[in-house]
C-alpha cells in the first residue's frame, strides 16, 4: 500500500485527500458527477455470486458501463465472461469485447489506487462481509457512490464509520436488500404505518438460513495445516483486514457437517465464508436485512436498546451457531407517519435455523389465522402482532403479506383485504418492481432473480439526480444510510448477543457502547497491517 493512501485512509487527509489520488478534476469536486449524456462509470468489486446479479442489471439498464472490476479470484472473471457470452445474457447494445478488456484487479487496494485515473463514479461492493467497509469507506472518501451488498458492514464500529463517511462526503449509498423495491413490500409498509393493527409490541422474524456449514462442523474444518492455494487466487487480498491464517480448501469427506442444499464444498471460498465469525455475520446478518425490512420500516423502529440471545445450538468461538433465538428491544418513539401518535416499545424476536429439516420457527399457536389459510407456518417471513390484528409476510423480501383483524378466522392478502383498500399510497414506486415478471433469472433464480429496474436503477438514477426523494432516508435511494445504518445497528447488536448468549446486553446508541466489557470488545474489527482504513 502506498504511503499517501495509507495516510488518507487513516483519516489524516480528509480535506486534501483527493489531490493525493491525483485526478480531483475527474469528479468536478468532492462527489462524483456524471456529465449530461454520459454513462455512469462503474467499478465492480466482487464479480460472481451476488456480485454478478448486482452489476448485470446496472449495465443492462443502459445507464452504466463497467470501467474496472476486481475479485481476489481470477476464476470469477472467467466465469462472468463465460456467462455473458451465452445468448441468454445478451441484450441490445452489449459489447462483449469491450467488457473482456476492462482492467481487472485481484487486490481491492489496487483498484482504489486507480479509481481517480479511471474516472469511477460508482462502485458495487459484493465481496465477503468483512471487506464491505474497507472497500466502501475508502471509495466514499474519493467521492464515489457505493452500492453495498447486505449486510452493509460486519461490525458496529464499521457501521458508525460508514455513516459518518457517507455524510461527510455527501455520496449516495444503497444497501443491497433489493426486495425494498417490490411494490408488495412498500404497500406492506404503508399498511403497517396506517395503524390498522393498533398498538404493536411484538414481532417475530425467522429464516430458513443457514444453508451453508456453520457450528462446530465448520469450526473444526479450519484446524490443521494449510492447503495449497489455488492458482489465480489472491489469498492475502481475500483475507483483507482479517487475521492471517492458513488457507483451507475443500472440506474432508464427511467433515463439513450440516449443508442441506449442498452448496459448499470449500471451507472459505466461495460462499462458505459467511458462516465464520471473522468473515461473515451468519444467518442473522445475511437475511435480517431482508426479513426485518418490512417490520422495521412499517413500525418506524429506530433505537435498539437491548439484545439477548435466548437460545443457541452448536455454540463455538470460530463459526456462527446452527440455530438461535435473539430478542431485540426497540425504544418507544413518536410516529412520523401519524403525527401526535406515540408508538410503544417493541420486542422483535429473531429465529434462525428454520429450514424444513430443523423446523426452527415460531409456534403455529402465534398465528392460527395464518395456519388456517396457508396450512403451516411459512418457511421464512415475519409476523407483526398488534392489539387489533396481525400481519404476516411469507417470504424473505416482504413482497407478499397477509392480514387478519381480531374477529377474522383467516388472513387475506393486503391487496385484497377490505380494511386495506382505503389506506393511501404514500411511498413512491419503482418503474418496475424488483419482483416484476420481466426479471432476468440468473445463477439459479430465487434470490438471484434481478430486475432491469427496481433497486438497482433507483441507485443509478439517484446518482443522475433523478427520481423522487424518500422522506425516510432524505435521499433518492430507499436504502441509503438513514435507513441502512439504524437497521444494521440492531442486527449487529444481535450478532454480538449470539457470541455472549443468555446475557442481556444493554446498548447505548449515542455512546456506541454496551454495558458489558465483553460485548464492547466485539464492537471493533481486527485490522491487519496494510489493510487499515
Amino acid at each position: 500500500m502506498n504511503v499517501s493512501r495509507r495516510n488518507f485512509l487513516l483519516g489524516s487527509a480528509a480535506v486534501t485527500g483527493f489531490s493525493m489520488f491525483g485526478g480531483c478534476s475527474l469528479f468536478n469536486g468532492p462527489v462524483a458527477k456524471v456529465a449530461r449524456g454520459q454513462k455512469i462509470r462503474l467499478a465492480v468489486c466482487g464479480i460472481m455470486g451476488k456480485g454478478f446479479t448486482d452489476w448485470l442489471p446496472m449495465i443492462q439498464s443502459g445507464l452504466a458501463e463497467i470501467v474496472a472490476w476486481c475479485d481476489a479470484d481470477t476464476a470469477m472473471r472467467d466465469k462472468a465472461l463465460g456467462n455473458m457470452s451465452q445468448a441468454k445474457f445478451q441484450f441490445p447494445g452489449f459489447d462483449f469485447d469491450k467488457l473482456s478488456k476492462v482492467p481487472f484487479y485481484t487486490d481491492y487496494r489496487q483498484l482504489l489506487d486507480n479509481c481517480a485515473r479511471l474516472g469511477v463514479h460508482a462502485m458495487t461492493v459484493s465481496t465477503p462481509d468483512h471487506t464491505h467497509a474497507p472497500v466502501a469507506i475508502a471509495a466514499m472518501k474519493q467521492g464515489i457512490h457505493v452500492y453495498v451488498q447486505k449486510p452493509l458492514v460486519r461490525t458496529l464500529w464499521e457501521n458508525d464509520y460508514f455513516k459518518r463517511t457517507a455524510k461527510e462526503y455527501g455520496v449516495i449509498t444503497q444497501m443491497g436488500n433489493q426486495g425494498s423495491a417490490a411494490d408488495g413490500m412498500r404497500r406492506g409498509v404503508e399498511v403497517l404505518r396506517s395503524g390498522i393493527l393498533g398498538e404493536v409490541k411484538e414481532v417475530h422474524v425467522w429464516t430458513n438460513r443457514p444453508v451453508w456449514p456453520q457450528g462446530k462442523g465448520a469450526a473444526d474444518a479450519t484446524l490443521g495445516a494449510a492447503d495449497p492455494i489455488p492458482a489465480g487466487f489472491n489469498w492475502d487480498a481475500w483475507l483483507g483486514p482479517a487475521k492471517d491464517r492458513p488457507f483451507k480448501g475443500k472440506y474432508g469427506e464427511g467433515k463439513k457437517g450440516y449443508d442441506p442444499w449442498n452448496l459448499c464444498s470449500n471451507v472459505y471460498h466461495p460462499f462458505s465464508w459467511r458462516g465464520f465469525l471473522d468473515f461473515g455475520c451468519g444467518a442473522f446478518g445475511d437475511m435480517a436485512c431482508h426479513t426485518m425490512n418490512l417490520p422495521f420500516r412499517g413500525l418506524e423502529l429506530e433505537n435498539i436498546t437491548k439484545a439477548e440471545c435466548k437460545m443457541i445450538e452448536d455454540f463455538n468461538d470460530i463459526a456462527y451457531p446452527m440455530k438461535s433465538i435473539v430478542e431485540l428491544t426497540y425504544a418507544a418513539r413518536d410516529s412520523k407517519a401519524r403525527p401526535g401518535v406515540r408508538l410503544p416499545e417493541v420486542k422483535l424476536t429473531w429465529w434462525d435455523g428454520g429450514n424444513d429439516k430443523i423446523n426452527h420457527r415460531p409456534s403455529p399457536d402465534l398465528m392460527p389465522q395464518v395456519v388456517a389459510s396457508l396450512g403451516k407456518v411459512p418457511v421464512t417471513g415475519c409476523l407483526v402482532v398488534g392489539s387489533k390484528g396481525i400481519l404476516c409476510s411469507t417470504n424473505d423480501y416482504g413482497g407478499q403479506s397477509f392480514i387478519a383483524l381480531n374477529d377474522e378466522k383467516k388472513v387475506l392478502d393486503i391487496f385484497d383485504h377490505p380494511a386495506c383498500k382505503d389506506i393511501p399510497t404514500t411511498l413512491p414506486r419503482c418503474k418496475k418492481a424488483a419482483d416484476d415478471d420481466k426479471n432476468v433469472a440468473v445463477s439459479g433464480g430465487g434470490a438471484a432473480a434481478v430486475s432491469v429496474d427496481g433497486h438497482y436503477t433507483e441507485f443509478l438514477t439517484a446518482i443522475l439526480e433523478q427520481g423522487p426523494t424518500f422522506e425516510e432516508t432524505n435521499s433518492r435511494c430507499y436504502s441509503d444510510v438513514d435507513f441502512s445504518i439504524p437497521i444494521m445497528e440492531g442486527i449487529l447488536c444481535g450478532v454480538v448477543a449470539q457470541r455472549i448468549p443468555m446475557t442481556v446486553l444493554n446498548w447505548n446508541s449515542k455512546a456506541q457502547k454496551f454495558d458489558s466489557a465483553q460485548a464492547n470488545a466485539l464492537i471493533r474489527p481486527y485490522l491487519r497491517s496494510g489493510f487499515t482504513f
